[in-house]
């Protein structure tokens, strides 16, 4: 749905507890405007300080942004390397932007393929944030849907295989605790911003009952007023849950 252009005044009682983002539109932001698309990543990169100071300021308590697919490693090497530089610094910036906040940085993909220094500075980042709870921060780094499902049901076999449960046992309760988001809830609000109306390989069992936000703001353009009218919209739908109201 596009954006909302009613009043931009929403209950802060009723904020989701979990927003995922798919930030989209770097590189068209970028083209539009006759630059490099790192240009657009580095521009993309400062849109989501603000969103993340904005969900801490109004009490998200999770919020899930879409980094990198694992999908992504197909686009051309040069600006690869250029999210991958990009991905690094931010992560070696995000215990002191977060210093002052009680917010605790999770990083969920597949560790393959990522450099050395990236993978020891996502450990530093996650242990020295680990006691933070007011927000949780979940990066999606070399992500994929799928992928996260089947590495969820290898380790279902192991357990079946091994006798630590029965197959008869197996509820979406278990199967979800074995999800790179085990101890995450699913996302209340998926937001996607350039206008593209798909889910791209994100979260896809999480987001069985999430609500759907599509907006054409291109990512870099995204600001807090953005992001308000998604947080209203989602707060004047009815979520039913496949029930009845």
């Amino acid at each position: 749905m596009a954006a909302s252009k009613k009043k931009r005044t929403f209950d802060l009682n009723k904020i989701p507890a979990h927003i995922a983002i798919i930030m989209d539109g770097n590189g068209r932001w970028a083209e539009k405007r006759g630059l490099s698309r790192s240009v657009g990543h580095r521009e993309g990169a400062k849109a989501v300080r603000e969103i993340v100071e904005e969900a801490y300021d109004i009490g998200v308590k999770y919020l899930t942004v879409f980094a990198f697919s694992s999908e992504n490693w197909s686009r051309p090497k040069e600006e690869v390397d250029e999210l991958m530089r990009l991905y690094l610094e931010y992560l070696k910036n995000a215990e002191n932007e977060t210093s002052d906040k009680d917010v605790r940085v999770r990083i969920i993909g597949s560790r393959q393929g990522l450099s050395e220094e990236i993978v020891q500075q996502i450990q530093k980042v996650e242990q020295r944030t680990i006691d933070k709870k007011r927000m949780n921060l979940i990066i999606a780094l070399n992500y994929g849907g799928r992928q996260d499902i089947v590495q969820a049901v290898k380790k279902i076999v192991d357990d079946v295989e091994n006798g630590v449960i029965e197959k008869n046992m197996i509820t979406d309760n278990v199967f979800g605790r074995k999800l790179l988001t085990e101890e995450i809830p699913d996302p209340d609000l998926l937001i996607r911003t350039s206008g593209e109306m798909r889910l791209s390989n994100f979260l896809i069992w999480q987001c069985a009952y999430t609500e759907f936000y599509f907006t054409p703001v291109l990512w870099p353009d995204f600001k807090k007023k953005h992001f308000h009218d998604a947080i209203l919209e989602y707060q004047n739908r009815s979520r039913r849950f496949g029930g009845v109201k």
